[in-house]
Parts: C-alpha cells; structure tokens; sequence
C-alpha cells in the first residue's frame, strides 16, 4: 500500500509580513478617521503586509488628559457635554463603520484589527474588531477592564467576547493594554492557542516594551502591540484636557513594536513619531520556541495550578421566553 508522504507534511502557512500602525486619529470625527484608516492600511499592504493591527480607541479617540468634569461627589454640565461628544462618535456593531471597516480589509486584502470606542445604548466600551481579508467581520473582544479613570467612561466587558480566531495568518487574538497585566487572563489566551497576540494600547512608557516582551516569551507567541503617536494638536480646541495646551505637545509618545516568541524584537519600538512597522511572521518558530516551555502544555502543573474561564454573555436583563428556565 502507498501511503501518500504530503499527509505527514506540515500544514503551516508560508512567513507573512505583519503590520503595526503608530498614527493618531481625526478625534471624535469617525468619518474622517476611517478614512486616514483606509489611507494606512493601504500604506501597510504596500509595504507587503497581510495582517494590520491598529491602536487601541483608534476611531475615534482615546480621551487622555480629559477628567470628563467629574469628581467623588460631583460632575459639570461642560463634562457631560464632553461625553456627548464622545459618545457621539463611537461605533455600533453592527453598523456603518462595520461596514467600512469591512471595506478596507476586503479592499486591501487584509487581515484588520481595529481599535474602536463602541457604543451600546448608553455605554461604550473599548473594543477590538476582527476582520477577514475578504471583509467578514469575525466578532469583537471588549476590554474586561478599564483602568484607573476609564472606568468613568467605559463599560465592562464579559467573558462572550474572548475569541482566538483560525485565520491564514496563525491563531489570532487581542488582549488590551493593561488587560495585559492580567495574569489569568493572559492564561485564557494562551489555553486557547493564541499564536498572534495582538496588544493595542494607550501606554507610551518603556516598561510596556519589556511587558509585551515577556508576554511573547511566556505564551511562545508573536506578540503586535500598537499605540497612538498623538499631540495636543491632534484634538479639537475646545477639547477639555489636564495636559499642555501647547499644540506641539506629546499626548502619547508610541512604542509600537513587535515581538518574536523568544521574546527577540522583530520591530521597533518606535517613539515621537508616526510609523508603520513591519516584520515576517513564520509560524514555524512558535514551534521551535515550544521545544522547552508551553505554558499551557508541558510546562504547565494542572494538579496543582488551574483556571476556570466563565464565556458566559452576562446581560443586565435577561428575558425568559417559551418557559425557558434558564433566562429566569
């Protein structure tokens, strides 16, 4: 009997090229964001690559520096009007920048993830959107926890929104700035076979660097973290911020970069600048870097170390219907 040798082969797609974008939005105008979106992620695909990760709340604004009016005990009229505004340029999922979004990754034929602020009825959320190169729109992953003061601003997400997709370019996922600070979190992931761990933020500092550095030698996975390069400028004048007022000011300094699963820098980080970083992405070394640790395989301790992970959708109102018990 002969026994065809390409069964035994390896299925792993061939090296890609990833793409970071360090750029700031139109803040709070979605409409002119998503096109300096498509104008980047067009800039990405002719630099060769596949796969395109933006900042976190790239459309259409990470609110730093803004107090929203809001002390323990007391808000201003001027802060709620500031949050209009906020919440008036966030996206629904579904909806129109779905759609455009789709668009760009189906255009440039690309893999898209993309940082939004989203609105749901009276909340918004940090989200991350997952496209395919032929536009699909795969699903989205909430940002479990705010931190410090964005918790005045944004929802909590649950456990429904923890997706690692199968795509052309590897295991695919997204976990959000100091989410990253999350141990068992990072643990999710890496129990779901996270391959491209993808880690937009707002933090410019040097200690996020060695944090994504560690965090793709601990998962053995290649780790894309992307940042806004933004100025005062970059904001409306009226815009209410605790920062300079001086146009040229630095809100967010960067320091994009991308990590190999040796924790080796393929790229960056970059600062105090705009820039689309690049670099080739073989799969083969997730298994060269698994050899000696896998951290949920060999290298894990499951009679004496584990996580429970509750993906349960966790709405507010649940609404039995037909008798159904469990909505009760």
């Amino acid at each position: 009997m002969a026994i065809d040798p390409a069964l035994f082969r390896s299925s792993t797609p061939a090296p890609y090229q990833a793409a970071v974008i360090q750029a700031a939005p139109v803040a709070f105008d979605p409409a002119r964001t998503l096109q300096k979106a498509a104008d980047l992620a067009g800039d990405a695909k002719r630099k060769g690559a596949s796969l395109v990760l933006f900042p976190e709340a790239f459309v259409s604004a990470y609110p730093r520096g803004n107090d929203f009016g809001a002390v323990v005990g007391a808000r201003s009229t001027e802060g709620r009007e500031q949050f209009r505004r906020y919440w008036e340029s966030a996206v629904e999922v579904p909806g129109p920048a779905v759609d455009a979004l789709s668009k760009i990754a189906r255009d440039q034929q690309i893999q898209l993830v993309m940082g939004v602020i989203e609105r749901d009825r009276g909340t918004l959320y940090c989200t991350v959107l997952f496209f395919a190169a032929t536009g699909a729109y795969l699903g989205k992953h909430r940002k479990l926890m705010p931190t410090g003061s964005e918790r005045l601003v944004w929802g909590f997400g649950d456990g429904s929104t923890l997706p690692v997709y199968e795509t052309p370019q590897g295991r695919l996922g997204a976990v959000i700035c100091w989410e990253n600070y999350m141990p068992l979190l990072r643990a999710a992931m890496y129990g779901k076979g996270i391959e491209i761990y993808c880690a937009p933020t707002a933090d410019p500092r040097d200690t996020w660097h060695a944090s994504m550095r560690h965090i793709a030698l601990e998962g053995r996975c290649f780790v894309l973290s992307a940042n806004q390069f933004c100025r005062r400028k970059d904001y409306p004048a009226d815009y209410m911020t605790r920062l300079s007022e001086d146009p040229e000011a630095i809100y967010s300094a960067g320091g994009s970069c991308i990590i190999g699963p040796l924790g080796n820098v393929l790229a960056g980080p970059v600062y105090n600048e705009d820039a689309i970083l690049t670099a080739e992405i073989d799969l083969r070394d997730l298994v060269r870097a698994r050899m000696d640790f896998d951290p949920v395989g060999h290298y894990a301790r499951p009679d004496v170390l584990s996580l429970r992970v509750d993906e349960t959708p966790r709405p507010a109102v649940a609404y039995a219907q037909d008798g159904d018990a469990a909505a009760e």
